[in-house]
Parts: structure tokens; sequence; C-alpha cells
């Protein structure tokens, strides 16, 4: 996407050499505008005067398709979060697992002229249209987390997220490693493309059958029940691959309900999960960095605005995973789990 950079501020006039009003005047009008400055005083520096729709500063939305309340989510927004509150940014979050919701809520963004948007590609389709009617307003628009493989086609300016494709591949790799034959790869919501492919990349590489299994992750009684009645429909499963934090720790459940001796391993990462891992009721976990994808969306976005950098020179992603989180290592993870970022 080709957003025009803004325009820079028009430069000053150079001041008379010798003062044309009484010095005390002088004084007088400067503390009267640091006064009606102060309200902008914390906007980033170098920034453009055209940015930021309330008291100058910059305004960015952030959409996802994540379920409300979702721990992955939250990282997300805690990441975002914070690289709002470093370059001096006003951060609206909003969600929507459904596509058509979510592109709505893509436009209401554009509606309210934001400065930039970061969003999420799940479902790529329904995005194309409002990401061109951004590009049309001239609002910059990086993607995070799901849409490697889609972002540029989309009109994306940056992408920051996993290559899930190679995180599947990774996977199936690991269980080799440690001699599984049989993996169910749990797949809670059905045309996911980054679910997909985490799947298919592990079904690539894993030597022994993999089966993939789809649930609804809006009811976790509901996945639970599902997988445990895989496992009693085939005891020879020695390993449960999910798709998340809370669905892995479900699946132990799942498990032990069914009589069966699958180990559960998960792409993703949580504090609960930490403890899981640690105590080797989960083999491992794939961490793509939830927090450093939104951290880092956002932060593009303000650089693109004040200084026209494109990480990856905006041909090529920024990748945050995967990171492999298992009994050797989970200590070093663990401390930033306990303070809600990793």
């Amino acid at each position: 996407m080709n957003t025009p950079l803004p325009a820079p501020a028009a430069s000053r006039s150079a001041r008379p050499a010798t003062p044309t009003v009484p010095t005390a005047l002088t004084a007088l009008a400067a503390v009267c505008c640091l006064l009606l400055a102060g309200c902008s005083g914390d906007a980033p520096s170098g920034s453009d005067t055209d940015a930021g729709r309330s008291g100058g500063r910059f305004t960015v939305t952030l959409v996802t398709h994540g379920a409300e309340s979702d721990a992955f989510w939250e990282l997300v927004r805690k990441g975002a979060e914070a690289a709002a509150a470093k370059d001096g940014v006003e951060l609206t979050y909003a969600s929507d697992a459904d596509a058509a919701g979510q592109a709505e809520l893509v436009r209401s963004a554009i509606r309210d002229k934001v400065d930039g948007i970061a969003v999420t590609l799940a479902k790529p389709q329904a995005m194309k249209g409002p990401v061109a009617e951004a590009e049309a307003a001239g609002i910059p628009v990086v993607g995070l987390n799901s849409g490697i493989d889609a972002w540029q086609s989309a009109g994306l300016l940056e992408y920051f997220g996993q290559d899930e494709s190679v995180a599947g591949r990774a996977v199936g790799e690991k269980l080799d490693d440690l001699g599984a034959k049989h993996a169910l790869c749990v797949i809670h919501e059905r045309g996911n493309i980054s679910l997909e492919a985490r799947c298919a990349g592990v079904k690539k590489t894993f030597a022994g059958r993999t089966d993939m299994l789809y649930v609804d992750g809006t009811d976790m009684d509901a996945m639970r029940t599902a997988v445990t009645a895989a496992l009693r429909q085939e005891p020879d499963v020695d390993e449960v691959i999910t798709n998340g934090a809370q669905f892995a720790l479900a699946a132990v459940k799942s498990a032990e309900e069914a009589g069966s001796r699958a180990e559960v391993a998960t792409f993703d990462l949580n504090k609960d999960l930490v403890g899981a891992v640690r105590d080797g009721s989960v083999q491992f976990a794939v961490d793509q960095q939830p927090y450093l994808q939104g951290y880092l969306a956002v932060d593009a976005l303000w650089l693109y605005r004040t200084n026209g950098n494109l990480s990856g020179g905006g041909v090529a992603p920024v990748l945050t995973g995967p990171a492999f989180v298992t009994k050797t290592n989970v200590a070093a993870v663990s401390r930033f789990a306990a303070n809600g970022t990793r």
C-alpha cells in the first residue's frame, strides 16, 4: 500500500535580531503560550503537525479477531498499550471474532479519521475492502498475528507475527524427536488460516499419523468433551496438539477423562501454561510472543508517520516466533509470564 507520508511542518520565519516589544510583555506572552500548549506537551517529538485527532496526539486503532477476555489477546493488547504509552499514542482496541464484524470495526476507525490502523488477517478476504478504504483515506494499515501469506496482497504496509507453516513444521519435527506416532491437531476456529497452516505444517513433517479435530473454541466444555470423545475413539493417539494455551489445559483434562496416555503440547503460551510446562503436564509450547506483536504494530505506525520507517522494508514480514518453551528453559520465561507479558 502506498500511503503518502504526511507533509513536513512548515518552517518558521526567522525572528528579528532586535525585539520589537518590551521584555516584560515578551516574557508574559511566552508564559501564556506554554500554558496553552500544555495539553499537547506529551506529543512525540518530531511528529507531524497534521496527525492526531485528540489534543495533537496520534490516534491508532488495533482491530483483532480475538475473542473477548481471551488471555492470548490480552497479551497482544498489553504490548500495544506499552508502545502507545511510550510513543504518546491514543490507542483504541476493538475485536470481533466474526469476519464481517471485524471489517465493520475497521470501517468505524476510518470514519473516526484515526492516524493508523493495525489489523489481524485471520480471514484475509473480509479485510481487503476495509484496508483499501483506509488506503483511499490516507490511513496507513499494518498487520499482525495472522495472515503472513496475505498481508502484501491485502495492501498492508508491514506485518508482525509468526510464520505458522514454519512453526507447524517445527512441531512435526519435534514430535518425531520425541518418538510420537499418532497426533491429534485440534483446531478451535474453522476457516482461520493461521490455525489451518499450523496443523498442515505438523502433518507435512511429522512421520507419524496426523488427524485434525475441529471444535468450537467459544465453548470450552464442548471443546473438552470433543477431545475426550476423540481420544476414546482413537486410543492409539499419543500426542494432542492444541492451538492455544487454554485449550492445552483443557486437553490435559480430556486425556485424564478418556483414560488416555496421550501427551499434550500446544502453540501459544500464558501464565497458567508456563506452570503446566514446569510440572510436565504439558510437554512444550510454541511461543509466538503476542505481547511483542502488539507492541511492534503500534510502534511501527508511529515510526512510519513520524519518520517514514518501514520495518522489513515493507517487503518482508518481521517474525516474532516460533520459540519453543520446554521444561529445560521455562524458568527463564516464568518471571515475565508472572508479570503478564508472556
